[in-house]
């Protein structure tokens, strides 16, 4: 064992990529561990990932070691048993590094054992509030008694969500973000694909509203090419509401689609469309953005307005936005509305200050 320990911090998280072809999985976080590396060298960062990859055991992701609890989102007894094997890799890791801090993801079961642990060590401890994490229904928050400056809220919207629910006021929003680095050449040439949807197949995304959308506006554009990208359980009943629209001819779903794809899919868009029911602060309509795309969406990612970016919440809201873009001819620009190279500088600034 080498006489000086390593400076450390300690990411908790319920999932992340099995290897580093996994680029579906989380692929904000994975660009915020990348972030995180390449933006401080002097420290070593270590994850503990407690329900995926399923298979326990610790392998290297880019560079950066990876210690897989294998929870399989398994609940009960058998959860009880992940955090137990959690902490006890915590206790196996303090021995092997000087650890600087520990940053959780969703304020859940790995904020839960994260601030244990931290509350022990006298260590710092912060909690990225993410998304569903925020809703009254997170019965984990009255477990982990978090205090504000603990908490980081991903956006204006999760930071008043999660003091309406919880009646504690995260002291911190810190937005998610892209990495440029990721996107192709911005294309300024004809987009091929009017309007464009990524995401999983699951009620959540409220994908039967944008079929509703695209019915509607297919009536004065019928030529209108579509594309959805993701797979999951509602694929079924949206290709029976794609054949009830008789949409067969306008809306293609394309199947899941790595990110660069889907970024790729992105730069070959006129518009992206998300009608999706919540959202913390969603990464695609960033990346849309950034790809050149006019974006329209029910969810905001600030209080303040963002350019080329339409909240509408209602669906003749929605089919009115849309015509009126598809009637113009709108020049693809870039419009960054974060990187994840600031949120991680904002994030690290915060656990070592």
């Amino acid at each position: 064992m080498p006489s000086s320990k390593p400076n450390t911090v300690i990411i908790v998280t319920p999932g992340f990529p099995k290897d580093e072809q996994d680029t579906t999985c989380l692929p904000a976080f994975q660009q915020f561990a990348l972030a995180l590396k390449q933006n401080f060298s002097e420290l070593t960062f270590v994850l503990i990932s407690l329900q995926y990859p399923f298979k326990k055991g610790w392998y290297m992701w880019n560079g950066i070691a990876v210690h897989a609890i294998g929870g399989k989102n398994k609940k009960h007894i058998f959860g009880l048993n992940t955090k137990r094997l959690a902490m006890q890799k915590l206790n196996e890791l303090k021995e092997i590094y000087t650890i600087k801090g520990l940053i959780s993801l969703w304020c859940i079961d790995t904020a839960l054992v994260a601030n244990k642990f931290a509350l022990r060590n006298n260590f710092k401890h912060l909690i990225w509030i993410i998304g569903q994490d925020a809703k009254p229904t997170n019965g984990f928050v009255k477990k982990i008694k978090p205090k504000p400056e603990q908490l980081i809220a991903m956006s204006d919207f999760l930071q008043e969500e999660f003091k309406k629910n919880h009646q504690i006021e995260p002291q911190h929003v810190i937005t998610n973000g892209i990495n440029p680095k990721m996107f192709e050449p911005l294309n300024v040439r004809e987009r091929s694909i009017d309007i464009l949807g990524a995401g999983s197949l699951i009620p959540l995304k409220n994908y039967n509203l944008f079929i509703e959308v695209i019915a509607e506006v297919v009536k004065q554009y019928p030529s209108l090419t579509v594309n959805i990208a993701g797979d999951g359980p509602e694929k079924n009943s949206l290709i029976d509401l794609i054949i009830q629209y008789k949409l067969q001819n306008n809306i293609e779903l394309i199947g899941v689609k790595t990110h660069l794809e889907t970024l790729s899919l992105m730069n070959q868009s006129k518009l992206f469309l998300h009608t999706s029911h919540y959202e913390g602060n969603s990464t695609v309509l960033m990346e849309a953005l950034y790809s050149g795309c006019r974006v329209i969406s029910t969810q905001k990612l600030s209080n303040d307005s963002v350019k080329n970016l339409h909240v509408k919440s209602i669906k003749t809201d929605l089919v009115n936005c849309i015509l009126e873009l598809l009637s113009k001819k709108n020049e693809p620009e870039r419009v960054t509305f974060n990187t994840m190279d600031d949120s991680a500088k904002k994030i690290m600034q915060l656990l070592l200050s």
